[in-house]
């Protein structure tokens, strides 16, 4: 083992046992499933914030922002920054919603505007964002310790599934919300302590932050523009977020969500940043952690690796917890007990496992299907929940079956597997031909809506 490994499962392991000891194991399904303490008291305002960056600061999301920088310079880290206006569009939604029509998840909406069809469309996609989730983080902690595949990687996928589900299982969203406080605090701490001693190596200067000469920055911008397309309807489709809408007054809510998306914003770009200094530093390396290895060395690594892992646990916890009130109360599949929403978080758990075995390991195309897949709320967001106009259920099926395909097409096409995007704009990059494929869901689905608009 080395000294690295070492270090890094020493960090681990006392991240766990911190976990554990704020956990508080819930005596309700009212704090299991909806957040409040034993007293019966709803988050406060920085727990909250606190909660809903860590949440969204995981571990896949810090390794694509770097990857992206490394590759496309400032423009990749703009472009992946920009999903994170979703917590002013997520939250301006969901203040929307709490202020006009009362409901208490996006799922009451759904179910009265559009019926079971409604919530049956959105539980497709919720559903697979949960367990892609699961999966996407459990293969950041098993890269970090060791290659894919070996006796160390899986074993280190095992033990942070068996810890994390435990923790989890005790308080559900409760114990989710104290843990990401603690976790949030130290991830700020690591990534302060990172750029510290980044700014201090003598080989790193101001000029590093700059976009590396011979960098091509195009497929940059437009990944950024995809960002801005989607960044409506992205916060929608994810329950980890949009539970957190839910659980206190409006005024702390609304608050939250601001102060959320200035924080998350700088963490992201922050990290990001790191892989525009890699870049400068790389010495011929193709990949931005061989080169952020090589400039920063073991120590200054660990620390790193420990901010992935941090975030990975942090995000891990959430989704359990999300999936737990999916399955229980939103869907109804079994009683409102805390036994079930037990059940629940291991099957969850489990589901992102048996994705490791598919061997997708593209990271941003999973968040770009991802994000394609919830376009078809965009029109919902903008015209049924904003406007507050009726809308005919055809519309938001065509919606949903436009999303769908656009997601599928750009899966399969990003692979290779075809040409069709390509031969009818003409473009070569796949990330041309996404933004291509999100123009044309997003138009789908506003004329279908369009077309359905019920009289006032």
């Amino acid at each position: 083992m080395t000294l690295e490994t070492a270090l890094a499962l020493g960090a681990t392991a006392a991240i766990m046992v911190a976990s554990f000891a704020v956990s508080r194991r819930a005596a309700t399904p009212e704090g299991f499933f909806g957040g409040v303490d034993l007293e019966g008291r709803a988050p406060g305002l920085w727990m909250l914030v606190l909660s809903q960056v860590t949440t969204w600061i995981f571990a896949r999301s810090l390794l694509t922002a770097a990857v992206l920088a490394f590759h496309y310079g400032l423009a990749g880290a703009l472009a992946y920054t920009a999903y994170y206006l979703s917590f002013f569009t997520g939250g301006l939604v969901i203040d929307r919603l709490r202020a006009t029509g009362g409901q208490g998840s996006i799922h009451d909406f759904l179910r009265a505007r559009f019926g079971t069809a409604g919530t049956a469309c959105f539980n497709i996609l919720i559903g697979a964002r949960l367990l892609s989730e699961v999966f996407a983080n459990l293969l950041m902690v098993g890269l970090v310790f060791s290659a894919t595949g070996s006796l160390g990687y899986w074993g280190a996928i095992a033990a942070i599934s068996a810890l994390t589900l435990g923790y989890s299982m005790l308080g559900g969203l409760s114990a989710s919300l104290r843990t990401d406080v603690v976790q949030m605090l130290v991830f700020l701490g690591l990534l302060v302590a990172v750029w510290l001693a980044v700014s201090a190596l003598p080989q790193v200067a101001a000029a590093d932050l700059a976009t590396p000469a011979g960098v091509d920055q195009g497929p940059g911008w437009v990944l950024l523009a995809v960002a801005l397309l989607q960044v409506i309807s992205y916060p929608l489709h994810d329950p980890v977020m949009t539970d957190r809408g839910f659980i206190a007054d409006r005024a702390t809510t609304r608050a939250s969500f601001w102060l959320a998306g200035v924080l998350g914003m700088a963490s992201i770009f922050a990290f990001a940043m790191l892989g525009v200094v890699a870049a400068h530093h790389a010495a011929g390396a193709k990949d931005f952690q061989t080169a952020l290895s090589g400039l920063l060395g073991a120590p200054l690594t660990v620390m790193v690796n420990l901010a992935l892992i941090v975030s990975a646990v942090s995000t891990m916890d959430s989704t359990l917890s999300s999936a737990a009130k999916l399955a229980v109360v939103d869907m109804g599949l079994a009683r409102r007990t805390l036994a079930n929403g037990r059940v629940a978080m291991a099957l969850c758990m489990a589901g992102g496992l048996g994705f490791l075995a598919l061997g997708w390991d593209e990271l941003y195309t999973a968040v770009a299907v991802s994000g394609t897949a919830s376009m078809f709320l965009a029109p919902v967001a903008v015209i049924s929940i904003i406007g507050g106009r009726e809308v005919a259920r055809w519309a938001y099926l065509l919606a949903f079956a436009a999303a769908m395909l656009g997601a599928g097409l750009y899966a399969v096409e990003s692979e290779g597997g075809t040409q069709i995007v390509g031969a009818l704009t003409g473009f070569e990059h796949k990330y041309s031909k996404l933004l291509a494929i999100c123009v044309a869901v997003l138009a789908i689905g506003f004329g279908a809506f369009a077309a359905g608009l019920r009289r006032r």
